[in-house]
């Protein structure tokens, strides 16, 4: 595979493929990096940073517009996950990081039609959980995406872990990566209600005893 070299951003976040990013650009390294990418029209790469460890696999973000220039040079920007990578070697010949990447995409499927059905149920609880989660999102598209852009779309829930998107980022079967994430998407909508349903009775001063145990 073709390898080339990126700025890297580490960020206490996991950005995915088709996910939107807002980002507020502060730091003097990091406004020089964004200015550069501006001027070239060029992406840069994000990968999750936990504290102590940088991941070696991160996804490049587009940025798609420039929301607000503050005066001191401080940026808001908008930017959208396009492909993934991973780290070959790190350097810190500028102010900020770059790589030397390896772009990587999915393996052909072969499971289309079990895809395809795990994607209707996917954005249906999508759907769902945001409900339950009071969220304003509208998961409606201009264009038709295929599965595997579902299946990140679906992956970057904001029910997840940032832990477990980055294993949903690293994972190379879309057929997988759908299993996965509606699979545990379904856990966390079943754990929502269980959770809504008790702050309901509790709120009306009702009865416990019907989650107590039974010998």
């Amino acid at each position: 595979m073709p390898e080339t070299v990126i700025p890297l951003f580490p960020l206490g976040l996991v950005l995915l493929p088709q996910m939107p990013l807002p980002l507020h650009i502060f730091e003097e390294r990091y406004k020089l990096m964004i200015g550069e990418c501006l001027a070239r029209n060029t992406a840069f790469g994000i990968v999750f940073f936990n504290g102590s460890d940088i991941q070696t696999i991160g996804c490049t973000a587009s940025i798609l517009k420039v929301l607000k220039r503050h005066s001191d040079g401080r940026l808001d920007i908008l930017t959208h996950g396009v492909e993934r990578f991973v780290i070959q070697d790190m350097y810190d010949r500028k102010p900020y990081l770059e790589g030397r990447v390896t772009f990587f995409d999915d393996k052909p499927e072969e499971n289309t039609d079990a895809c395809q059905k795990l994607t209707r149920r996917g954005m249906a609880l999508l759907k769902q959980f945001s409900t339950f989660a009071e969220m304003q999102v509208e998961y409606g598209f201009t264009e038709p995406l295929d599965a595997k852009s579902i299946s990140f779309v679906i992956a970057g829930c904001e029910g997840f872990s940032k832990e477990e998107k980055q294993r949903f980022l690293e994972i190379t079967s879309t057929y997988k990566r759908l299993k996965k994430s509606v699979a545990a998407l379904e856990k966390i909508i079943e754990r929502t209600k269980i959770t809504l349903e008790i702050r309901k009775i509790i709120g009306g001063n009702g009865d416990m005893a019907e989650f107590s145990s039974v010998d």
